[in-house]
């Protein structure tokens, strides 16, 4: 069965609540199995605060074949938990990132490429965050990037 990694962050608010409450959810997508990292702390990426993240790496397994339009049901589905957890935005008007309740990211499904207006996977920013492909790795030793882009610090 594939596996889709996820990952779930919180720099505001009650963050252990939070995430459990997104684990909670997003556990009700397995097909099969989930299966979670520590939570790691972390600073803000791509902008400056002072509220360090707390994030939480996640895979749940799928039954059957996965395809674009399957992983784009998925991403709905994780956007849908996201905005009932916090109707907090995750962007300024600028368009540049801000501090955030909660944000749930779908990271990669297997080896599965997919770019669409909607989704991009792998996530396009994965192999720039440490705490992300860290967390893949973990969950799914030996998972390699399908784009083969170097996964190091």
């Amino acid at each position: 069965m594939p596996l889709a990694h996820i990952n779930i962050g919180s720099n505001t608010g009650h963050r252990h609540a939070l995430i459990e409450k997104a684990v909670a959810c997003v556990a009700q997508l397995s097909q099969g199995a989930v299966y979670l990292c520590e939570p790691v702390e972390t600073e803000p990426w791509g902008y400056s605060s002072p509220n360090p993240y707390l994030n939480l790496a996640m895979a749940i397994t799928l039954k059957g074949e996965v395809d674009e339009k399957r992983a784009v049901g998925l991403l709905r589905n994780l956007l849908d938990i996201e905005h009932t957890l916090s109707d907090m935005p995750h962007r300024n008007d600028d368009g540049s990132y801000r501090d955030r309740e909660i944000d749930i990211d779908l990271i990669a499904i297997e080896s599965l490429c997919v770019s669409t207006p909607d989704l991009e996977l792998p996530h396009p920013r994965m192999h720039l965050r440490p705490w992300v492909w860290r967390g893949v790795l973990e969950l799914q030793p030996g998972w390699t990037h399908p784009l083969s882009l170097p996964l190091n610090d």
